[in-house]
């Protein structure tokens, strides 16, 4: 770098919803599903219903693709040898990612590469593994999966992934490959958005998938029960923003294509919000007073529209100074 019984349509509708949700939510843990969890009002329930549309493809450059609309954010680089993918989106768009996969070409999954541990990046593993993909992640992120992980941020828990599904080609600190005429970086710089993220660069078409370390134009979600922290969040993105130019393209977990300036417009808020809570805190206020102070305001209307709105960001900030 530098770097769906018989029904009315609409009940019909409701009761394949439902079941969809309650069957993932079988697969994440043994508990009975619990109101206010991340598949009935967090993020999860948001994904299972964007998973009901269409995948949208979006071309870069060099043979790479971002696809839209399982999970997070699906990079794909094509050749004639295969395929390589960064994060595996969520098993209900299986049949759509297919389908899609094979519109951009005939070639066979090669490698998937996941940026961190989370269902809405890793729970396609198991079925592409099937389809012939070597699974890399950092080390932390394989331990993740490998155990049962709750979650108080999302009140889930989630079980351990099955075998097939665990990533087998470990990256501890970076990794280069060449693949599909890419010469291909894939580095962990410590822990950010969690203690295993890794970013992807592809060198010649200049493009960097950051996974959750970068939200585009939404607040980010930051995992402190599991080595993430605002101040790794910073730190990821000021290293990021120092190896890359204004031609460097960025692929966030979440949000739309993006570019050096957003990585820098999404740095300063964290650094703003950051310093202003913390002063709060310093001062001897509480969660609640603090969130009663409305710490985000100057941002909420842009930032805090999709998963994580003003309140639990507030909350997330505190919780990791």
């Amino acid at each position: 770098m530098r770097i769906n019984m018989p029904a009315t349509p609409s009940i019909a509708a409701f009761l394949c919803s439902a079941l969809l949700a309650i069957g993932y939510a079988a697969s994440a843990t043994a508990d009975a599903p619990v109101e206010g969890d991340y598949f009935h009002t967090g993020a999860g329930a948001r994904y299972l219903e964007r998973a009901k549309s269409d995948i949208i493809t979006v071309p870069l450059r060099g043979n790479i693709n971002v696809l839209v609309g399982s999970g997070g954010n699906i990079v794909v680089l094509s050749g004639s040898e295969g395929k390589f993918l960064v994060d595996s989106g969520i098993k209900p768009s299986k049949d759509k990612l297919q389908a899609t996969l094979d519109k951009i070409g005939s070639s066979p999954l090669k490698y998937v590469v996941n940026t961190h541990w989370h269902w809405d990046h890793t729970d396609g593993n198991e079925w592409m593994h099937a389809a012939g993909a070597s699974i890399i992640a950092q080390s932390n992120t394989l331990n993740h999966l490998s155990k049962t992980t709750h979650l108080d941020d999302w009140n889930w828990t989630f079980a351990p992934v099955p075998a097939g599904a665990r990533p087998t080609m470990i990256v501890d600190n970076e990794r280069e490959l060449t693949f599909a005429g890419e010469s291909i970086k894939i580095e962990h710089l410590g822990p950010g958005h969690t203690d295993g993220d890794v970013l992807v660069y592809f060198e010649k078409a200049d493009i960097v998938a950051l996974g959750d370390t970068f939200w585009n134009g939404y607040y980010p979600f930051i995992d402190n029960e599991d080595g993430g922290s605002v101040n790794f969040m910073i730190s990821w993105a000021s290293t990021v923003i120092e190896r890359t130019t204004d031609k460097t393209i960025l692929v966030p977990g979440h949000g739309a294509i993006g570019n050096r300036v957003q990585l820098i417009e999404f740095r300063d808020m964290l650094i703003t919000v950051r310093d202003k809570i913390a002063a709060l805190k310093s001062q001897g206020k509480s969660l609640e007073e603090i969130t009663a102070a409305k710490p985000t305001a100057a941002y909420d209307d842009k930032w805090g529209r999709f998963v994580i709105n003003p309140k639990f960001f507030t909350k997330l900030v505190y919780e990791g100074l």
